[in-house]
């Protein structure tokens, strides 16, 4: 059985919550069960943290044992070298996903420091960037 990490990074816990009009009614929480169901022949797992260093240490430590890892760094994609240099140094392959689409956004939100070392990048599905972001693993 395949085994896929969903990662995501800061304020993403207040899915469902902020910004509805980007983000959506949805939480997190709520669309994992549904992502879990979808993909039941896939061992999915899912750790958010608002702390860049959490994240990092997450890639570490899980970045040479498993099959996948769909990253949504939220904001750090735009700010974070050291986030993009622990995805360079991991053997698993990285998605990296985002629910808006951050061309269509403030133009600080055009570069991302991960998307060079990463196996591609999804954006502007909503919630379903996750989804597309697993199956291009699968």
């Amino acid at each position: 059985m395949k085994k896929i990490l969903v990662l995501n990074g800061p304020n993403l816990n207040l899915l469902g919550v902020r910004e509805k009009s980007i983000y959506g009614n949805q939480s997190f929480d709520e669309y994992f069960v549904s992502l879990k169901a979808r993909f039941s022949n896939v061992e999915l797992s899912y750790f958010q943290s608002n702390s860049e260093g959490a994240i990092i240490d997450k890639l570490h430590e899980i970045g040479f044992d498993i099959d996948g890892i769909v990253l949504n760094a939220g904001a750090y994609t735009h700010t974070s070298v050291a986030i993009g240099d622990a995805i360079a140094a991991v053997n698993t392959p990285v998605v990296e996903v985002h629910i808006s689409n951050v061309h269509q956004r403030e133009s600080f939100r055009h570069h991302s420091y991960l998307s060079k070392n990463c196996k591609g990048v999804i954006l502007g599905f909503g919630l379903d960037s996750y989804r597309l972001g697993i199956e291009s693993l699968l």
